[in-house]
């Protein structure tokens, strides 16, 4: 959840430090600190609040040395005050931590009783305090940290700096994801490869319980049980340029308009335009045989399983259920023989839909992980990755990850149609060009993306709104109203149009905008009827539908947006498009943060 990094080098760490920091912002923005090593003495400038505030005072109030460590936090233990942020520290050790530490309780009991006094509310103070209780007793900062660490239990990647190591960066991790990155005379930490891009191509990635040694000539890496290993060196395809915002106002904007060519880079990897066909990897498993599908995810990614499940149901023939990951793994749910688990996460971090992958795996399930980063835990424990391709996502409401994440889910679904045998070849025929057209599709949806602007205008004073569709329509009406409520902070809620009627239609007024998404599909008819039932009832309608299902609405509609007419198969795709930018261009007019949304944070790697 939160960004960590750490620099160790022979120019001044700081700006190299804060730079970082403004790429790993979209983990969380509610304090930030930087920690150097000056003279054997450890100098900290801490702020509360974003990113901006910490620049600040550095301006004010500058900090030397160039060995450093900073941080950008989500606050979970404590309130997001300077006290609470980043980095803590001892006069001998200084901290930066990303996830939580399950036992912080008793150890800290420990630590007061022992005599330590702690000037923090957070779960990671107790970390510098219980490698200086080991330094205290005589032991080495490698010795002070192994010990340490085979204390600690949750989830944590850790960047460390000793005042009596002027020569050393130190980091841990277990559960949480944590890269070093090698330069020339200069190497660095960092929790993912989009904080070290500018600096360095060349990453390493430590696995679960290493902990590592970063001096300016090299690093030593040990495992969890203090044995020296090797880590492959693996080259970044990020660089500075990919991180930034470019000519858009903000990375959100900018991740909408990226989807034609990140939904086309993904379609290059799983569809093969010669034999009009979708190839998957090789598996670790055989498609023919799955005889069930489990769908785990959280957020936006649980919505694109949502869509998905419809596509496997109706076109491989298979029983599908979907689960949001919190809650998944405590129904004890009893899983099929030979069937298949998919869990969805951008980050491939998701601690809900990590814990659910390993419950899947010890009810023996075949396992498959659809993530947008290549090295990430899901990635590794999963039997088979199907990677998205969307590049970095800085915009903390997901736009490209999603639309990407429901192109790998209908590759898979045409994938497991032909293995069960499901579909004609005519059909799969026609599938499969439908899906080959998308990233021309999307490109005319935001060719004509100014009416969205207008129709914003529309709905900002709202408080209140309603999304409503049916079928691959109903998954998207949740996931716009999800992006409704993350940017613009107007509640928002999804139903199914035929629910309207059980219900939902009493919240119905003047003042409660209802947009409905509504192809002409095999479904339309009936979402019509529901549309008139809520217009019948002063409910000020606004369409996305196609130039024949606009028609046929006519008056009953107050508002519309017309988009391609294409096979159902892929309307889910093109239809999140215009609901990203009516959020994104409400939001913008209520004047709220569009990137960096109150309250939330990029990645959720604690439960």
């Amino acid at each position: 959840m939160c960004g960590i990094i750490g620099v160790i080098g022979n120019q001044q760490a700081a700006p190299l430090v804060l730079d970082a920091l403004r790429r790993l912002e979209y983990r969380g923005y509610d304090s930030a600190g930087i920690a150097t090593l000056v003279d054997g003495n450890i100098d900290r400038r801490r702020a509360q609040g974003k990113l901006s505030a910490l620049a600040d005072l550095l301006q004010s109030q500058p900090i030397a040395g160039t060995i450093g460590i900073g941080h950008t936090r989500w606050a979970t233990h404590g309130l997001p005050t300077e006290a609470n942020a980043h980095p803590h520290a001892t006069s001998k050790v200084a901290v930066v931590h990303n996830g939580i530490i399950e036992n912080f309780q008793q150890l800290r009991a420990e630590l007061e009783k022992a005599g330590h006094v702690f000037t923090s509310q957070t779960d990671t103070e107790v970390v510098p305090q219980l490698i200086t209780f080991y330094l205290n007793q005589g032991k080495t900062p490698r010795e002070a940290l192994s010990a340490c660490l085979k204390r600690l239990e949750g989830a944590f990647a850790l960047g460390i700096i000793f005042a009596d190591s002027p020569d050393a960066i130190y980091a841990a991790r277990l559960g949480s994801p944590l890269a070093i990155g090698f330069g020339n005379g200069e190497n660095y930490l960092g929790s993912d490869a989009v904080a070290l891009a500018p600096l360095t191509q060349k990453i390493c990635y430590l696995n679960e319980g290493d902990w590592a040694e970063i001096r300016r000539d090299g690093v030593s890496i040990f495992d969890a049980d203090d044995k020296p290993v090797e880590r492959p060196i693996k080259i970044s395809a990020l660089t500075g340029a990919t991180t930034g915002k470019g000519e858009f106002r903000h990375f959100m904007l900018k991740e909408i308009f990226e989807q034609p060519s990140v939904i086309g880079q993904t379609l290059n990897v799983y569809y093969n335009p010669t034999t009009s066909r979708v190839t998957l990897p090789k598996l670790a498993f055989d498609l023919a045989a799955i005889n069930h599908v489990t769908i785990v995810a959280c957020g936006t990614s649980f919505y694109a399983g949502l869509t998905a499940r419809y596509w496997l149901e109706s076109l491989a023939k298979i029983s599908v259920d979907i689960d949001v990951a919190s809650e998944f793994r405590y129904r004890e749910p009893i899983m099929p023989k030979g069937g298949l688990t998919i869990v969805i996460s951008q980050s491939g971090e998701t601690a809900d839909t990590l814990a659910a992958l390993r419950y899947a795996k010890a009810q023996g399930q075949h396992t498959l992980a659809i993530v947008n980063a290549q090295e990430s835990s899901m990635s590794h424990e999963a039997e088979a990755t199907l990677y998205t391709h969307a590049g970095p996502e800085i915009g903390v409401a997901s736009t490209k990850a999603f639309t990407t994440q429901l192109t790998v889910l209908a590759c898979f679904a045409l994938a497991l149609s032909e293995a069960r045998k499901t579909l004609d070849a005519p059909e799969m025929a026609r599938l499969t060009h439908a899906l080959a057209e998308v990233p021309s599709r999307v490109s005319e949806v935001l060719h004509t993306a100014d009416a969205i602007e207008k129709l914003a205008g529309k709905v900002q004073h709202a408080k209140d709104m309603l999304f409503i569709g049916r079928g691959t329509s109903f998954a998207i009406a949740h996931e716009a109203a999800l992006k409704m409520k993350e940017i613009s902070y107007i509640h928002a809620e999804a139903y199914a149009a035929g629910e309207m009627k059980h219900g939902p239609i009493a919240l119905i007024d003047e003042s409660v905008p209802i947009v409905a998404i509504v192809p002409h599909d095999k479904l339309f008819e009936k979402t019509a009827s529901n549309i008139q039932e809520a217009a019948a009832r002063g409910g000020k309608i606004i369409a996305f539908s196609d130039a024949k299902g606009i028609a046929e609405l006519g008056t009953i509609v107050s508002e519309s947006f017309t988009l391609p007419d294409v096979h159902p198969l892929v309307t889910p795709i093109l239809y999140a498009i215009p609901a990203q930018l009516l959020a994104y261009h409400t939001a913008v007019l209520k004047g709220t943060d569009v990137d960096q949304p109150r309250n939330l944070a990029k990645s959720v790697t604690v439960e």
